[in-house]
C-alpha cells in the first residue's frame, strides 16, 4: 500500500504540537484531603470525577473517592461500592462506611444493580439515571456523557475522569473500556486497576508522561490500538522508539521499562499508554 511521507524540509517548518503532561499524582497518598479551591486558582484547578465499574474495587478506591468532586457507579458498580468499600475501611462501622461513600449517580441499564442497592442509594439522595433504553452503548459509555455533561468544575478543560475496575473481567468489556478512551479522546481518562493504568494519548499533541515512582513503574508500555504507527518516538524508557513503526502483527513496545523521571511521545498515531501500579499503592 501508497503511503504518504512528509519530507524533512518540510517537517522542519510545521509548527510543533501542543505538549499535553500526565501525572499518576493522584495516586499519592495524603493525611487529609486538600481544601477545595477558590477564586481564580478554582478556575484553573484540576476536578476530579470518579466512576466505579462492576468489577472488585482497586486497593486506592476510598483515596480517589475523596479526592473526587463527582462519584458516579455504573449500574453494578453500586454493588460493589455497597459491598466492597466497608471491606477496604475493615476498622470502620460498615453503615457509617455506605453512608460516608454515597455515589452521586448510578448511571446505566440497571441491568446489574440489585434493587435493595439501587433503594438503598435512593433514599439517600444519589441520582437514579435508568438509560435501559439504549443498548447502543456501554455503561461507562453512557457515565462519560452524564460526565461531560454535568461537570464538577466550570468546565471540562480541567477534567480528569477516573475508572475504577476498568480492567480485569471478561475481555469484551475491556475492550469497550478502551474504545470509550477513543470516543472520547477530547476528555481526560484514565482506566485503572489495581495493576495497571491506561490513557490515551491522541495524535494531535506531543506528550511528557511525569513518573511517580513511588506508585507506579517500570514496567509500560505503548500500543497503537485505534491504527497503525507509521512513525512514533520517545524519551525516557530503556528500549527508546525512534520513528519506529507499530502495528499489531508487528512491533509493539510491550514490557518496556521507564528510566527517567519524565517520558515523552510523539506519534502519527493515537497510542495508549500503559503502566504498572506498585502493589503498596
Amino acid at each position: 500500500p501508497l503511503t504518504s511521507r512528509v519530507s524533512p524540509a518540510a517537517a522542519a517548518t510545521m509548527p510543533p504540537l501542543p505538549t499535553m503532561t500526565h501525572s499518576s499524582s493522584f495516586l499519592l497518598p495524603s493525611s487529609s484531603p486538600p481544601a477545595p479551591p477558590t477564586g481564580a486558582d478554582a478556575e484553573n484547578a484540576v476536578s476530579y470525577a470518579v466512576v466505579v465499574l462492576n468489577q472488585r474495587l482497586p486497593r486506592f478506591a476510598p483515596l480517589l473517592w475523596t479526592r473526587a468532586r463527582l462519584r458516579v457507579c455504573a449500574d453494578g458498580g453500586a454493588n460493589r461500592v455497597f459491598d466492597g468499600m466497608p471491606d477496604l475501611l475493615p476498622g470502620e462501622d460498615p453503615d457509617e462506611v455506605r453512608v460516608r461513600y454515597k455515589p452521586d449517580a448510578i448511571e446505566g441499564d440497571m441491568d446489574s444493580v440489585r434493587p435493595e442497592v439501587k433503594e438503598y442509594y435512593s433514599s439517600l439522595g444519589t441520582q437514579i439515571i435508568d438509560d435501559s433504553p439504549d443498548q447502543d452503548t456501554t455503561d461507562l459509555n453512557k457515565c462519560i456523557s452524564f460526565i461531560t455533561r454535568n461537570p464538577p468544575g466550570p468546565d471540562n478543560s480541567n477534567l480528569f475522569i477516573l475508572v475504577l475496575g476498568a480492567l480485569g473481567g471478561r475481555f469484551d468489556h475491556e475492550m469497550g473500556n478502551i474504545n470509550v478512551l477513543h470516543r472520547f479522546s477530547n476528555t481526560r481518562i484514565i482506566l485503572l486497576s489495581d495493576d495497571s493504568s491506561i490513557f490515551l494519548l491522541p495524535k494531535t499533541h506531543s506528550h511528557e508522561i511525569h513518573i511517580e515512582r513511588s506508585v507506579e513503574g517500570p514496567h509500560c508500555g505503548l500500543i497503537p490500538m485505534g491504527a497503525p504507527s507509521s512513525s512514533s518516538t520517545t524519551t525516557g524508557l530503556r528500549w527508546n522508539l525512534d520513528n519506529t513503526s507499530m502495528n499489531f502483527g508487528g512491533l509493539l513496545s510491550t514490557s518496556n521499562i521507564v528510566e527517567e523521571e519524565i517520558v515523552t511521545v510523539t506519534s502519527d498515531s493515537d497510542l495508549i499508554w500503559t503502566i504498572s501500579l506498585r502493589k503498596h499503592t
